[in-house]
C-alpha cells in the first residue's frame, strides 16, 4: 500500500541503527541509576515469587483439604492468600515507585541531551528541517522511549514468572514440563516474524504524527495570513489530508500490533490441547494421577499468559525502539558548521576579509564564487542589489550561521573557523528585518542579549533609541508584555526593541539585515536615528532597502549574482551612472526629499 506512505520520507539526518546498538545506548542512560535498577528488580522478584506462591499455595491447599476439610484449614488458606496478595501489593507498589523516577530521570537527560543536540545545529538545519516535525521528536518520541522502558520491566517481571513456574511445573511431572517447554519456542518465532514489520509501521507513524504537528504548527502561526487570503478552508483541506493519512498509518499500525495477540491465542490454544492429550495419555497409563493433571492445566494457563505477553512484547518494543532510533538520529545528526579549532581571541576590533570565498546552500546553487571583500575596523558598509544577489549570504557567513566550501574569511585577521564561536559571537550583534521578540516584557527582551545588565543599563540602553521618545507609546513603558513573538507590539516597535537590545550588548561588528524595510516613515525616522546611535564606533554591515540609511554609509557595495559590481559613496556612484544609478532611479529615488517635492510641485 504505497499510497500510505506519501509524504512520509526520513529526513535527511536519519539513520539505521541495530537493535542491539539502540539497545546499548539506551543501557548507558541507565547507569547512573544501577541501585535503583536493583532495587527495582529486587522488589520485581519478590513481587514475581509471590505471584507464582499463589497457585503453587492454592494447590497444596486442595490436597491438605482433601485430608482436612475443617474451617481452620480453609480460614489458613485464605489468610494465607491473602497475606500473598498483600506482599505483591507492597513489592510491586515499591517498583512502580523506583521505576518511574528512575525512568523520568532518564527522559529528562535524553530530552536535554536531543534539545541541546537541536540548539547546536546551525541555521542550515532548520531551513531544510520544518521546526514541528523536529519538536515531534523532542516530545511524543521521547515520551515513547520511556513507555517502553516501562514495557521492559514489565516483561522481565513475566520472565520471572515463567521461570519460577517452570520450576514449580518441573516438581509436578517433568515429561509433560518438557513438552510445553519445547513448543514454547513457536511464539517467540511468530513474535520475531512481526519484528521487521512492526519496526516499519511504527516508524511511519511516528513520521505521519511529526507530518500532521508540523502542518498544525505552521497553520496556526500563520493563520493571520490564511484568514485574510480567505484560505481557511484549504488550510482545513491539508489538515484533513494529513489526518487521513494518519488514520491509514494508524490502522495498518493496529491491525499489525493487535494480530499477534490472535496468532499467539491460537499457538497457545494448539499447545494446551496437545498437552491436554498427551496428559489424558499419561492418567489412563497411570503414570500421572487426575488430580495432578487437572492441577497441572491450572499452571499451564499461569504459564502460557506470561509466555504470550513476553512474546508480542517483541512486537511492541519495535515501537519504543522507533521512538528511540528517531531520537538519536537527532541527537547523532552533525551540523554542517564546523570550527576546526576554538582558539581565543582578544577583544575584536571588527576588521572583515574575504578572500576567494565560494559559498553555496545547494549544490546546484552558487551564491558567492571567488569572492572577495576587505572592510576595515569601524567602517559602515551598505549592500544593495537586486533580490538573490547574495546580500543576506554574505551577513549570515559574518555570523557563521552558514559554513563555506572554500575560501577564507578572516576577522581581524583570524580565520573565522578557528576561532572560540561563542566568544566570538557575543561580539557580533544583528538586528533582522523581522525581529524576534521572546514572551516577557520589553525590558526582558533588551535584556536577552546581556542578562546580567541591571534595570538602569536596560532602560539607558531604551531611551539612548531615539531619546526614548518611543517609550511613551507603550502602555507600561519597559515593564510593557510583548506578547507570543512581540505581537502586542508593532513592527516598528519592534525594531527599537531590537536596536536597544543591541545597543545594550554593545557588540565590535553590528549586521542590520533590511532593519527599515517594513516600517512606516515616521517610525523610519526613530529607527534611523536609533541606527545612528548603534553603529557609531562599530564596524557596520547594512543591508538597506531606504534611502536614508544607504546614503549615510561610508562605502555603499553593489552586488550582482554575488559579484562585487560597483562600490563607492552615495554621490560618486549616482555620478557615474552604473548599476547603482540604475537601482536608485529604480529603488531608492522615490524616498528622496527632491523627488517628493518635485511630486508634489506636479
Amino acid at each position: 500500500m504505497p499510497f500510505i506512505l506519501d509524504g512520509l520520507d526520513s529526513e535527511a539526518y536519519d539513520r539505521a541503527y541495530k537493535d542491539s546498538e539502540l539497545l546499548r545506548r539506551i543501557i548507558r542512560y541507565f547507569r547512573p541509576y544501577r541501585r535503583h535498577v536493583v532495587l527495582a528488580s529486587t522488589m520485581l522478584t519478590l513481587n514475581s515469587a509471590a505471584g507464582t506462591a499463589g497457585p503453587i499455595l492454592i494447590a497444596v491447599a486442595l490436597d491438605l483439604i482433601k485430608q482436612d476439610s475443617s474451617t481452620r484449614a480453609i480460614l489458613l488458606l485464605s489468610l494465607g492468600v491473602l497475606l500473598l496478595g498483600v506482599f505483591a501489593w507492597g513489592f510491586n507498589y515499591i517498583r512502580q515507585v523506583v521505576s518511574s523516577r528512575m525512568v523520568g530521570n532518564v527522559v529528562l537527560r535524553l530530552r536535554e541531551d536531543v534539545f541541546d543536540a537541536v540548539i547546536r545545529n546551525d541555521l542550515s538545519f532548520f531551513d531544510r528541517h520544518p521546526s514541528g516535525k523536529i519538536v515531534s521528536r523532542v516530545t511524543s518520541d521521547t515520551q515513547d522511549f520511556s513507555d517502553v522502558v516501562t514495557l521492559v520491566l514489565d516483561v522481565i517481571s513475566q520472565i520471572l514468572l515463567v521461570l519460577l513456574l517452570s520450576i514449580w511445573l518441573f516438581f509436578i511431572n517433568i515429561p509433560l514440563t518438557l513438552l510445553i517447554l519445547g513448543m514454547s519456542p513457536v511464539a517467540f518465532v511468530i513474535a520475531l516474524a512481526f519484528r521487521k514489520i512492526a519496526r516499519k509501521v511504527t516508524r511511519n507513524a511516528k513520521r505521519v504524527t511529526a507530518v500532521i504537528n508540523s502542518e498544525i504548527q505552521e497553520s496556526i502561526s500563520g493563520i493571520g495570513v490564511a484568514k485574510v487570503f480567505r484560505q481557511e478552508q484549504a488550510v482545513f483541506g491539508r489538515f484533513l489530508e494529513n489526518n487521513r493519512k494518519a488514520y491509514r498509518v494508524g490502522l495498518a499500525r493496529g491491525l499489525t500490533m493487535n494480530s499477534i495477540f490472535p496468532v499467539l491465542g491460537t499457538a497457545s490454544g494448539l499447545a494446551v490441547a496437545l498437552l491436554v492429550y498427551a496428559g489424558g495419555a499419561a492418567v489412563q497409563s497411570g503414570g500421572f494421577s487426575p488430580g495432578d493433571w487437572y492441577l497441572f492445566m491450572q499452571a499451564t494457563a499461569y504459564f502460557w499468559w506470561p509466555m504470550i505477553g513476553i512474546a508480542s512484547f517483541w512486537s511492541q518494543f519495535q515501537d519504543g525502539l522507533s521512538a528511540a532510533e528517531r531520537v538519536f538520529a537527532l541527537i547523532d545528526s552533525e551540523p554542517k558548521v564546523i570550527q576546526t579549532a576554538s582558539r581565543t581571541v582578544p577583544p575584536l576590533r571588527g576588521k572583515i576579509e574575504f578572500r576567494n570565498l565560494f559559498f553555496s546552500y545547494t549544490e546546484r546553487e552558487q551564491v558567492l564564487e571567488n569572492f572577495s571583500m576587505k572592510v576595515p575596523a569601524g567602517q559602515n558598509v551598505a549592500f544593495v542589489g537586486h533580490t538573490g544577489a547574495g546580500k543576506s549570504s554574505i551577513a549570515r557567513l559574518i555570523t557563521r550561521f552558514y559554513e563555506f566550501q572554500e575560501g577564507e574569511l578572516l576577522v581581524d585577521g583570524h580565520d573565522i573557523r578557528q576561532i572560540d564561536l561563542d566568544a566570538y559571537r557575543h561580539q557580533i550583534g544583528l538586528v533582522p528585518q523581522d525581529p524576534f521578540l521572546f514572551s516577557g516584557t520589553v525590558k526582558d527582551n533588551i535584556r536577552y542579549g546581556h542578562p546580567e545588565a541591571t534595570e538602569e543599563q536596560a532602560y539607558r540602553a531604551a531611551m539612548s533609541i531615539a531619546e526614548g521618545s518611543w517609550l511613551e507609546a507603550l502602555s507600561k513603558g519597559l515593564e510593557t508584555e510583548v506578547g507570543a513573538r512581540g505581537a502586542s507590539l508593532s513592527m516598528g516597535q519592534r525594531q527599537l526593541v531590537a536596536l536597544a537590545r543591541v545597543l545594550l550588548k554593545n557588540p565590535v561588528i553590528l549586521i542590520l539585515d533590511e532593519a527599515t524595510a517594513s516600517v512606516d516613515p515616521f517610525t523610519e525616522a526613530q529607527i534611523q536615528e536609533g541606527l545612528e546611535t548603534v553603529m557609531k564606533d562599530r564596524t557596520a554591515i547594512v543591508i538597506a532597502h531606504r534611502l536614508s540609511t544607504v546614503r549615510n554609509a561610508d562605502r555603499i557595495i553593489v552586488l550582482e549574482k554575488g559579484r562585487i559590481v560597483e562600490e563607492g559613496d552615495h554621490q560618486g556612484l549616482l555620478a557615474r551612472g552604473g548599476h547603482y544609478a540604475e537601482l536608485y532611479n529604480t529603488y531608492f529615488r522615490h524616498q528622496s526629499l527632491e523627488y517628493v517635492e518635485s511630486f508634489l510641485r506636479t
